[in-house]
């Protein structure tokens, strides 16, 4: 007998198409891009005390002047010097503020208002108990390939909402798809890099225009972890959206005080990055903690979330507080 195909993997005839114009945005980069930013922005906040020169910045992300200049600029919004100032402004709140507001004066507060994560409204389900036992047989996940503001990433998406969203270092593309099928071994896959890229422009474009009725619909996410698992994230989708929550705020809104070590787990398994933002748990003492895509990502995402601040007051994040759907989680 002919053994049953765990994975079927379709190209789509336009996987290797360019983005449409109408979803470019200046503050993507590609994964290279996106290391020399995030190395400059580690070099500035380990270093703000001596206030480098614009030229010793640069070098630190291996780039001219110049080219470092426009680089960073188009992705922040501000010059690298001016980040530099944020920076130091920030570090000196930190240090007058008590320590209840530590995370305000760390992370919260950009320059000019208070931070936010976007502007979709999110809601977040669980995949069905038949999609968990069959491994995913029977469903359809297209899956891709884009530049974010934080490098590559691969985004999947089933008919009843988007199921991954990781971030891809140069050369762990195949890496990346192997994931994704080991997640869902009996589903059917097909690529499409255009899809991918018209997701990553809805999630990014949000936090950066107003207007248009686009985000008004909510995204939605259909993920597979166990019952404590979406849990959390449902709970950081409540708590950590527009400012920065920590691991002990995340067991104490589940009232599971002590239990912030499970709470951990649970956020470094997330399989849909800053959507559920797991990127903004920190230590209580406001460090950044671990993360599953890499710290200084993790940073830059912090940084890039407080300068795209716009001067008028922002919405707040729309995350919808209803229960997680779909019945069983998978078995631990």
């Amino acid at each position: 007998m002919v053994a049953k195909r765990k994975n079927r993997v379709v190209r789509a005839h336009a996987a290797r198409q360019h983005a449409p114009m109408n979803t470019h945005t200046d503050a993507f980069v590609d994964s290279r891009d996106f290391a020399r930013i995030a190395r400059a922005i580690r070099f500035i906040e380990h270093n703000f005390r001596a206030q480098p020169r614009l030229a010793t910045i640069a070098q630190s992300a291996r780039l001219s002047e110049f080219h470092f200049n426009r680089l960073f600029r188009r992705w922040a919004g501000i010059t690298p010097r001016q980040y530099l100032a944020y920076v130091t402004h920030r570090a000196a709140r930190r240090e007058l503020a008590g320590s209840a507001s530590v995370l305000d004066a760390a992370y919260s507060v950009g320059l000019s208002g208070a931070g936010r994560l976007h502007d979709l409204a999110v809601t977040l389900e669980a995949v069905t108990p038949g999609e968990l036992k069959s491994g995913g047989a029977g469903v359809a996940i297209r899956y891709g390939f884009s530049d974010t503001p934080f490098g590559r990433a691969l985004l999947g998406s089933t008919p009843r909402g988007v199921c991954a969203l990781s971030f891809v270092e140069p050369g762990a593309d195949a890496a990346a798809v192997q994931a994704l099928m080991a997640q869902w071994p009996n589903a059917q896959l097909r690529r499409d890099d255009a899809g991918a890229m018209a997701l990553s422009a809805r999630i990014w474009n949000a936090a950066d225009e107003r207007g248009g009725s686009a985000r008004e619909v909510p995204l939605r996410l259909a993920v597979q972890g166990t019952n404590f698992q979406l849990k959390v994230w449902q709970a950081l989708l409540w708590q950590g959206a527009g400012s920065p929550t920590t691991y002990s705020a995340l067991a104490t809104a589940l009232r599971r005080a002590g239990s912030e070590r499970a709470v951990g787990n649970a956020v470094g398994a997330n399989p849909v990055a800053w959507l559920i933002p797991c990127h903004n748990v920190l230590r209580k003492d406001g460090g950044l903690g671990g993360y599953q895509w890499g710290e200084d990502r993790k940073r830059a995402m912090l940084a890039w979330t407080a300068l795209r601040t716009r001067t008028s007051a922002p919405r707040a994040p729309q995350f919808a507080r209803t229960p997680v759907s779909g019945g069983l989680a998978r078995a631990t």
